[in-house]
């Protein structure tokens, strides 16, 4: 990816912060630190790819690529108010990448551009998508034009809340006024939300926990890594471990994983895309998500990990703390031409970036 964008003409400024191995949904690191966030330095931009967002964000760069597997994308947009988008599973390798294509939860893993606009979402996934005979899920899949939808034709659903964790009554306004924007162009609107989405963490989490720890054990030992900061009582690879699921049970999880997708799947029969918050609520302190209760805020995310769909985000509101909060827009697999569409009307109209106070 990064061979592909210097070769259309991208300057490599350098690399931003990340938590090792992209684990964390803070920002921090035993090399180099914390990131702040720059609408509040006391705050998180979130992660993984927070370094990413927060530089975007204070003008040190035009984009950055981050990486999603629970939302690490759109977390970190959502919290620095900048536009993220995680492609369609099978769009852009994640060849090179620190946590590597392969495993279980493969399908959840997603690299994608982070950008203070969303027409540069757009210019940089083109750039960035399509096989490169290496990652092997990577399929030629057609790109649409967002310029080309007619947003009067969409059927939108929305929801401001997922049955797991209620948002702040700030976030769901934006929603609502997200809501309220495409009704305005002729689009027809409802409030619903996918069959099956509150059982979306209980179902996939188990998922992320499958192998027992083996991946990052792995991970560890090719690094030569003895501890990591998301959990610095580890001394060495092989004390990086979680409950093992027998045969039986992994069978289970796995069942439960494509029954679930199917069925938030039959979503797509009366609907083009999906409106709802990017999280519970705007960024909050460092080291809010050592609190496992945070696990609950990010599920808005997490969900579209588990369903291997686009999504994507662009500020939309403000909290009562002067903290952006973000819209996400998800469409079914390979219609990112659809989710952009309604993020560009969206950015238009709710006011989109605004640069931050520092």
């Amino acid at each position: 990816m990064v061979r592909r964008l210097k070769a259309a003409g991208a300057i490599l400024l350098g690399k931003t912060n990340t938590p090792e191995f992209t684990m964390s949904g803070d920002t921090y690191n035993l090399i180099y630190g914390r990131t702040n966030n720059p609408w509040n330095v006391e705050r998180t931009p979130g992660g993984s790819s927070g370094g990413a967002a927060a530089i975007v964000a204070s003008g040190g760069s035009g984009f950055d690529i981050g990486s999603d597997y629970g939302g690490s994308v759109r977390m970190p947009a959502h919290f620095c108010g900048i536009a993220g988008l995680k492609p369609s599973h099978g769009r852009v390798p994640r060849t090179g990448h620190i946590f590597p294509y392969g495993g279980i939860t493969d399908s959840f893993q997603q690299l994608g551009p982070l950008a203070r606009h969303v027409e540069d979402l757009l210019m940089i996934l083109k750039v960035i998508a399509g096989p490169d005979n290496v990652d092997p899920a990577i399929v030629p899949m057609p790109l649409g034009d967002p310029t080309a939808i007619d947003l009067a034709s969409l059927r939108v659903g929305f929801h401001t809340d997922n049955g797991i964790r209620t948002p702040t009554p700030e976030t769901q306004d934006v929603v609502h006024a997200a809501a309220l924007a495409l009704e305005d162009v002729g689009a027809r609107v409802d409030e619903s939300r996918p069959d099956g989405i509150e059982r979306s963490l209980e179902i996939g989490s188990p998922i992320y926990r499958a192998d027992g720890g083996a991946g990052l054990r792995r991970l560890l030992r090719a690094a030569g890594t003895t501890t990591v900061s998301f959990d610095p009582e580890i001394t060495s690879p092989s004390e990086w471990t979680q409950p093992e699921p027998s045969a039986e049970e992994l069978d289970q999880a796995m069942v439960a994983w494509y029954d679930l997708r199917s069925q938030m799947s039959a979503y797509w029969v009366d609907h083009d895309v999906i409106i709802c918050p990017a999280n519970a609520y705007p960024a909050g302190p460092h080291g809010m998500w050592d609190d496992p209760e945070m696990e609950a805020a990010y599920s808005y995310t997490q969900t579209y990990n588990i369903t291997a769909w686009p999504a994507a985000v662009v500020r939309g509101g403000t909290s009562p703390e002067g903290l952006p909060i973000a819209v996400q827009v998800i469409a079914a697999s390979g219609r990112e031409d659809l989710a952009l569409a309604v993020l560009a009307h969206l950015e238009e109209t709710l006011g989109g970036f605004r640069s931050p106070p520092i």
